[in-house]
């Protein structure tokens, strides 16, 4: 499974990079020059994504409105 973490963007000459830290590293196996998959999800969109599914807090559990569709084996 993927590996998640946060990093800061940093300059690296004329570009950009991220540092991986040194336990996922280690864990993954990742060797020096070897190609990665990275996938970018920025601090607000992650919030908005959070706020989404945050939004039945507090909802009451659900409860079943029809009993008969608890056995399904009295239909086959």
């Amino acid at each position: 499974m993927a590996e998640m973490f946060k990093a800061k963007v940093r300059k690296v000459g004329t570009s950009f990079g991220v540092l991986i830290p040194m336990e996922i590293i280690t864990k993954e196996r990742i060797k020096e020059g070897e190609e990665v998959q990275l996938s970018l999800l920025k601090e607000r969109k992650l919030e908005a994504i959070r706020k989404l599914f945050g939004s039945m807090k507090g909802a009451k559990p659900f409860e079943r409105d029809r009993e008969d569709r608890l056995d399904r084996e009295e239909y086959q």
